[in-house]
């Protein structure tokens, strides 16, 4: 690894990252302190969903949840959460190595004494820490809503905890996919189409499992993998939709190394 490009590239994302902790402390408090009023009116709210169709519940991962209670509207806001971290996490990925490339700079960096696989190291514990930093700003805004906004009733920390956790691995998945998509790929010209057609599209693919019930889509996307409605009644991971995660994770990196390694640098002509 080398040092000078690890921190370079960590505040080449200072900005990002504020912005994205930015507004994800004021979706989730701002959701948060909804919950008192909320909550007095829950068992309505509970009753008029059981008028809408159960696919369509079951498509936005409403079926088995119960507004009412702090973690059930907490799981609401978290797939929210969810989506956010995935279109941080491609936008990163996409962009660790196709930036420069576009820039064509790619050229320069390649031609310093550091080896590809250093420069690579590099960017990607950057990515993965500036990723960190959003999560431990979620994880604090979380801890905070709950302890004002929770409305007197009790939270399991355990489920708090493990729903928490998820979202690193969560990210993961998505940084990596966008890695080796964005190295199998010619050139990205533009990272932000690519990061929100993978995070977007990986979203409808999990709705469209629980609105047809296909088992197949949950295998393909981590919206399936880490379902807070899951955690929340189990206080458990859904352990193979987990390790396919990071399956899919190591292969993506390793794939990502070895296309790398080999790529084409464009240069200035």
């Amino acid at each position: 690894m080398s040092a000078t490009i690890f921190l370079h590239e960590l505040r080449s994302r200072i900005k990002s990252v504020l912005s994205w902790s930015i507004a994800l402390v004021a979706m989730i408090l701002i959701f948060l302190s909804i919950f008192p009023t909320f909550a007095a009116q829950a068992e309505i709210i509970n009753q008029a969903l059981t008028n809408f169709p159960p696919a369509l519940l079951a498509a936005f991962g409403m079926n088995q949840v119960n507004l009412g209670t702090i973690l059930g509207y907490y799981s609401f806001i978290f797939l929210f959460t969810q989506l956010c971290i995935a279109i941080q996490a491609g936008n990163y990925g996409f962009g660790l190595v196709s930036v420069e490339e576009t820039e064509l700079t790619a050229d320069f960096l390649v031609s310093k004494p550091v080896s590809r696989s250093q420069i690579l190291t590099s960017k990607l514990l950057a990515a993965i820490t500036s990723l960190v930093i959003t999560d431990v700003v979620v994880w604090v805004s979380t801890i905070i809503g709950f302890m004002f906004f929770r409305g007197g009733q009790q939270v399991d920390t355990r489920t708090v905890v493990l729903l928490s956790l998820s979202l690193l691995v969560f990210q993961l998945f998505f940084l990596s996919l966008g890695l080796v998509i964005s190295l199998l790929v010619k050139r990205v010209r533009s990272v932000t189409p690519y990061s929100l057609g993978l995070g977007f599209g990986m979203y409808v693919l999990s709705a469209f499992s629980g609105l047809e019930g296909v088992s197949v889509l949950e295998t393909i996307t981590a919206f399936k993998h880490f379902d807070p409605n899951y955690i929340i009644q189990h206080v458990a991971y859904n352990t193979p939709l987990v390790l396919l995660d990071v399956v899919i994770i190591i292969i993506s990196v390793v794939v990502s190394y070895w296309l790398y390694l080999r790529r084409d640098i464009p240069a200035v002509s």
